[in-house]
């Protein structure tokens, strides 16, 4: 089998890093002060195993039950454990293809046969096949809004799909913060549903490793008997309780960012490259035509700016760009002006 191939980390703190889907903005001030009122005690004690403190502020924000909350080491821990929890050997693990490229490893991982359901893309328009819902399948994950596209499935679609089904449906929600409308008014109609969210992405704190899950209590119950035992530390939970609760700060972050991604959009629009309508916090931009899209991602990284390329089918044309900063995104554009020019001048 092939391991999950992650993004690159430079210690360079100068590169212009627009690979990873990481927030360009810092977290709540909230979070450094919950952060340094962590104690020596705190730091010899086991931490909360259930993460306590977290589930109920995070059930606020949701409007759900604390028992309805499962804190993870990162959105992956979820993954692992529904895989996991739901699908032995030979049993099927069906995700939409393009898509999280973490979803087969961990099917290989449990012996389980990956499932691969193909988007149909149609320009820059992607189409969840027909009848998702009547597979045969022990689980089923999708990302909404979904990586690497950014596009967004709607509601009446994922609640038939979760109507049909008969396994585990999981709806990777990782970057709905950056969506207009997310899938959580369904957990409490469907028994088999389990949301994933994510703190990495809208709340800045990828360095944290803290996602967490979403679904009616009984189901939530099962998935703890096959985790690890501590699986957040206490500084991660004082971090992003701290975080979860500042929804005033999150959410001015995340009207940055779609600002920002619209502004990036139409610049790519207009030097050539097709982009479909994101709702996330990264962009997919088909390269123009004539030019490379491998070597246009070696070019960027020569100057000290990394965007991520998956040399894998249907995305060989194309970089997904994350949202930076204003001034990180007039850098990557000037760039990328730049190379295009030197592509159409005269040799």
């Amino acid at each position: 089998m092939h391991g999950y191939t992650p993004g690159e980390q430079p210690a360079d703190v100068s590169v212009v890093k627009l690979n990873t889907n990481e927030n360009p903005y810092p977290p709540s001030p909230h979070v450094l002060s919950a952060i340094r009122s962590i104690t020596a005690e705190q730091l010899r004690r086991y931490p909360s195993p259930d993460a306590r403190d977290f589930r109920q502020a995070a059930a606020a924000v949701h409007y759900v039950e604390p028992d309805m909350i499962m804190p993870t080491n990162g959105g992956d821990e979820l993954l692992s454990l529904v895989v996991r929890a739901c699908a032995g050997e030979n049993d099927r693990v069906a995700y939409l293809d393009p898509g999280y490229s973490l979803y087969p490893v961990l099917a290989n991982m449990q012996a389980a046969t990956p499932m691969p359901m193909a988007y149909e893309i149609c320009g820059q328009e992607w189409r969840v096949p027909k009848n998702l819902g009547d597979l045969n399948a022990a689980v089923l994950l999708i990302v909404n809004p979904n990586a690497p596209s950014g596009t967004l499935i709607d509601l009446a679609t994922l609640e038939d799909i979760a109507r049909r089904f008969s396994g585990l449906l999981l709806i990777d929600e990782a970057y709905v913060d950056f969506a207009p409308v997310s899938a959580i008014s369904l957990v409490k109609r469907f028994s088999n549903l389990v949301l994933l969210r994510s703190m990495s992405k809208g709340y800045g704190l990828a360095g944290m490793r803290f996602g967490y899950g979403i679904a009616q209590a009984p189901l939530i119950a099962e998935l703890y008997k096959v985790r690890d035992s501590y699986p957040c530390d206490v500084i991660s939970i004082a971090a992003a309780t701290a975080a979860i609760g500042d929804q005033a700060y999150a959410q001015s972050i995340w009207k940055k960012v779609i600002e920002q991604r619209q502004w990036l959009t139409s610049q790519l629009a207009a030097l050539g490259f097709g982009v479909p309508e994101s709702h996330t916090n990264f962009v997919l931009a088909q390269v123009p035509a004539g030019m490379d899209a491998a070597s246009l991602y070696q070019q960027l990284k020569v100057r000290n700016i990394l965007v991520r390329y998956f040399n894998l089918p249907r995305l060989t044309d194309k970089l997904r760009i994350t949202i930076g900063t204003p001034q990180q995104n007039k850098i990557l554009m000037q760039a990328l002006a730049e190379l295009r020019d030197r592509e159409n001048s005269p040799a």
